[in-house]
């Protein structure tokens, strides 16, 4: 069974930051604002090593700490809180501070054996770097911003050895993307985009048949990956693929100072 412990170091891993401090408890990312997992504190250990009493004292603290660091990079404090009893007092000071809650996602894992069947994968592209078709049909899914900030994401995405799916329809135009982040020993699934103009046509499920066959023939120990609570359709999908719901985490961020106004 794969431990929290150790899934929330491959999902780390997986998606790099650009920038992180490693202050022992809690990892601080930083990418200049591109993609939250990138620009959030990791709190590997939510209790900060704390016992007793003082507890939300040291956590209040570090907080206070984190939200320095993030200032001096002109971004906003957003914790990655995982659904965890451990989280209970780090919670309890976030509310406190009235962080609000955002973009809830689930975690869903399987293991290799006995794979099912899914549709053939064999007209699924696949390369070890991302192709600037990849980039372009990902980022017109899921990407938030220019052409500085797709070139940042993209250092994220090559930021660990990855495999890079994309499939075509009849015409040669990409329809859809994904990605296995290989991490020790482990597949990740990222980046799992259609274009609007071919979903539910069976796309998105060669892609992920081809990733999962490739990630088994590599002899990896198992796959993860992340969708949001809300999308129920991909969880309908995974479901079928194998996967099974593990846990959950949601974005936790500081209440935005406003400026004083002018006229």
């Amino acid at each position: 069974m794969l431990e929290q412990s150790l899934l929330e170091t491959l999902m780390d891993k997986a998606w790099p930051a650009r920038e992180r401090e490693d202050t022992g408890e809690w990892v601080l990312r930083a990418s200049q604002g591109v993609t939250q997992r990138a620009n959030s504190v990791w709190p590997r250990d939510p209790g900060c090593g704390a016992a007793g009493s003082s507890t939300e004292t040291v956590i209040a603290a570090g907080v206070r700490a984190a939200s320095e660091w993030y200032r001096k990079r002109r971004l906003p404090l957003i914790f990655q809180v995982f659904d965890d009893p451990r989280s209970a007092t780090l919670n309890t000071v976030l509310d406190g501070q009235r962080f609000s809650k955002q973009s809830e996602t689930k975690i869903m894992v399987r293991d290799v054996g006995a794979l099912p069947l899914l549709p053939t994968a064999h007209s699924v592209e696949l390369s070890e770097q991302p192709t600037q078709e990849w980039l372009d049909l990902w980022w017109a899914v899921d990407g938030r911003g220019g052409g500085g900030e797709l070139a940042i994401a993209r250092e994220i995405l090559t930021g660990c050895p990855s495999l890079y799916a994309l499939v075509r329809d009849d015409d040669g135009v990409p329809a859809a993307v994904g990605r296995l982040a290989l991490v020790d020993g482990w597949g990740g699934l990222y980046s799992m985009a259609t274009s609007a103009g071919h979903r539910r046509r069976g796309y998105g499920t060669r892609v992920l048949s081809a990733l999962l066959d490739a990630g088994a023939r590599r002899g990896l120990q198992g796959f993860w990956l992340l969708v949001t609570a809300p999308n129920v359709g991909a969880q309908g999908l995974y479901g079928k693929a194998g996967f099974s719901e593990y846990g959950s985490y949601l974005y936790r961020q500081a209440p935005l100072t406003r400026a004083p106004g002018g006229c």
